[in-house]
Formats: structure tokens, sequence, C-alpha cells
């Protein structure tokens, strides 16, 4: 099964894969295939078309709140697609790009047993990598994923963000922004470099195609600074020059610039105009980090930077965030505000979720609050450092939803 449909992948355009993935998965005494792809806002799963999922599919989107298979997709798990029983039975299969979320599988099969169950995730696991390998090739799945017209800052924006998580044993990072089809100023970044991880959030002046060109380019000055093996303080400075040369002080960006140390939970960081860190301890205490701000990039006001430290316990979150998430407000009322922000991420970390189901409820609490209309984007990012050592890596799969078989190879009991 995994060995044809990889064979056939390399030379495959997307709209094969559901046809070919059907094909293939009969050498595993799978009758069918069907692969749901998550939109751009985390609402809906929407079917991949092809000639296998014509015949076999009765909803060609599924919500994501109040059915099995958005529970399947908030949590992680494999569950049962239709009631028990029969010769044949149906099952909802993650879809993971590392533990990033994608979208579900569904698999019809006559088997119900341990090996059935490791065949479906290695199915779903190869299926992911497929469609994540054609993903920026292909208008098709670009519009499938949308549920309506994107602005051409938030095109530009979606194309330079790495995926909203991430996690190994050391660590695991999660973001989610707003509004989906209309940011425009905000990025955040993370990269792992050896014991490293690099943190960024920048926040660039205005709603429009020109905070994204600015935001844009403050985020591959940033990146190539990096590369070349600039620290916080230069980084930084490399930011501002870029905007500077650029726009010649008519544009600005806030941002903080941090470094992750896994090896000793060291935490430094440089804040330029930008609202402080939040370090979330023991799922109850948060600390605003204090750090002299500098200025912010592109203004050249001459206040000077600041590296900042900070030593985290074993379980610490850091968070990130943009003042579309603190400031979003009803109309006449009050801002949704600090304390409610850090509030929610306690409140929903204690119900055991998965830390991306965290962020995209909050996102949609943001939301509602402001009645479905925020006036500036809203980004935050998390990142819990869980300890020095890369294995064993099972906190890090609870903190993100991997199913308890996808780390543990050996143990395939159904739930």
């Amino acid at each position: 099964m995994l060995a044809d449909l990889l064979d056939a992948s390399h030379l495959m355009p997307i709209e094969l894969l559901p046809a070919k993935a059907s094909a293939c998965a009969r050498a595993a005494a799978f009758h069918h295939v069907l692969i749901y792809l998550a939109d751009l806002q985390r609402d809906t799963l929407c079917l991949l078309p092809g000639d296998e999922a014509a015949g076999h599919a009765d909803e060609p989107v599924l919500q994501v709140e109040g059915t099995v298979a958005g529970r399947a997709f908030q949590h992680g798990g494999v569950l049962p697609a239709g009631p028990p029983g029969g010769d044949t039975s149906e099952w909802w299969v993650p879809l993971l790009d590392g533990t990033e979320r994608i979208g579900l599988l569904r698999v019809s099969t006559g088997r119900d047993d341990a090996g059935t169950r490791a065949d479906m995730e290695a199915l779903a696991a190869l299926v992911s990598l497929i469609v994540v390998g054609k993903r920026t090739t292909s208008d098709a799945l670009a519009r499938l994923v949308r549920a309506r017209p994107m602005s051409v800052a938030a095109e530009m924006q979606w194309n330079l963000l790495p995926p909203r998580t991430y996690a190994d044993g050391r660590v695991a990072i999660s973001a989610a922004l707003e509004p989906a089809y209309d940011i425009s100023g905000d990025v955040f970044e993370y990269a792992i470099d050896g014991p490293l991880v690099h943190l960024t959030i920048l926040d660039a002046m205005g709603h429009d195609t020109a905070a994204g060109l600015s935001g844009a380019l403050a985020l591959g000055a940033c990146r190539n600074a990096r590369r070349q093996g600039a620290g916080l303080l230069a980084k930084a400075d490399a930011v501002e020059a870029a905007l500077l040369e650029q726009y010649d002080h008519r544009r600005y960006v806030t941002g903080v610039l941090a470094t992750l140390d896994t090896r000793t939970g060291g935490l430094r960081w440089v804040n330029r105009g930008h609202h402080p860190p939040i370090v979330i301890r023991d799922n109850r205490h948060t600390t605003h980090l204090s750090c002299p701000p500098a200025h912010p990039m592109g203004t050249s006001l001459g206040l000077p930077g600041t590296v900042c430290e900070e030593h985290l316990q074993p379980g610490d979150r850091v968070v990130l965030y943009t003042d579309g998430i603190t400031e979003a407000r009803r109309s006449g009322g009050r801002e949704f505000g600090l304390d409610r922000f850090t509030d929610f991420l306690i409140r929903h970390h204690a119900d055991g979720l998965p830390v991306p189901e965290t962020l995209r409820r909050l996102i949609h609490a943001v939301l509602e609050y402001h009645d479905g209309d925020l006036q500036d984007d809203a980004t935050v990012l998390i990142c819990e450092w869980i300890g020095p050592d890369m294995e064993p890596a099972r906190t890090a799969a609870d903190l993100t939803g991997l199913h308890p078989s996808r780390r543990h190879p050996a143990d395939h009991e159904f739930d």
C-alpha cells in the first residue's frame, strides 16, 4: 500500500490523490479512502474531490464543531465514523504534518483489529506528506481550504509563515492569527537551530497592503540576519536598516525577538516597542516579563536595545502576542483584555485540550467578542519548554494532541 502510493506520488497531480490512495489502500483490505482537509480557520473539513470521492461521500463539507469528525480533528484521536456492526466499519483518522493538523482520512474497512489501526495511521501519514508536498504548487488545494476571497496582504503573509504547530521532546509551539482572510501586518516565526529555539512576533504599522509589505520585509530581514549568525540586537538592527532603506521613516514595525536555550531553559529577548512576553507557570501564575523597550524598528529614534534574560522552569509557557488579541472590543464594551486572555489559556489548558485546539478556541472567542469583525490583526504564539531532552517526547505529544499509538508503535489498541 505505502510503497505503491509513494511511487505514484512523484508524478501525480493532487486531483488524482483520492482515487490513487483508495486503489493502493486495497492492498491493506481498505475498501475506500476519503480525504478531508481543514479550512484556513479550522472551522470546516472539506472533501478533496476526485473520482473515488464522488461515489462515497455523503457530505463534501463537515463542521468541526458538534461532529464526530470534528472531535477527531480537535483531539487528534482515531474515532469511528459510523455505527458499529456489519461487515464494514469506517474510521476518522487525523492527517498530520508533524504535529500540524491538516485534516482527516475517512477509511472504510472490513477489519477491526490492532493491525488495522497501524495501517490506517501509516496511510494517513503518507497522505499528509503528499498533500503538504503539493500544497505550494496547487491552486486547487488553495481554493479548497478557503471559505471566501483573500486580500493581497493575507496572500503574502500566509506564504511566509511556518506551520502553526511544532513539537519535539524539548518544546511544543503553537500559533494562531486572525482575521485569516485579511491579515496584513502581523507575522510570527519560530525556528529550530540545534538546541536553540528562535521565537519572533512582529506587528507592522497599519492594516493594509503596505503593512503586509513592511511585515514581510521585516521578517525577511530578520531571517536573513539570523541565518548569518546575528544575535538578538543585530537581528533587530537588520530589520530597522531594511525598513529605513525601503521606507525612510514612513513605516515601522514593533516586535519581540527571543531565543530559548532548551539545554538550560534560558530565555533571552529584545523588545522593540512591543507588548512584553508573558510566562505562565504551573498553569496558575502569570508573569509579565519586563525589559526596557527600544524604539519600534524603522523609526531610528536612538533608544538603546537591551537583551533581557529569564530562567524558565520545565513546563513554563512563553506567550507572545499582538495588541489585536487584548484590544478586541465589543461595540461600546470593554476590551478583551490581558486578564481575560491569560485566564482563557490557563482554563483551557487545565481542561486537557491540545494547545492548537486551545488557540483555535481562543481566536474564536476573540472574534466573537469583537462581533466577528476584527479591526486589527490578532496573533498569539505559545512556546512551552518541556525540558532539555529530545526523548522521550510523550509530553510534547500530549500537548499537541498526538494520539498515543503514534507515539508508541507497539501499542495499537483501539479507544
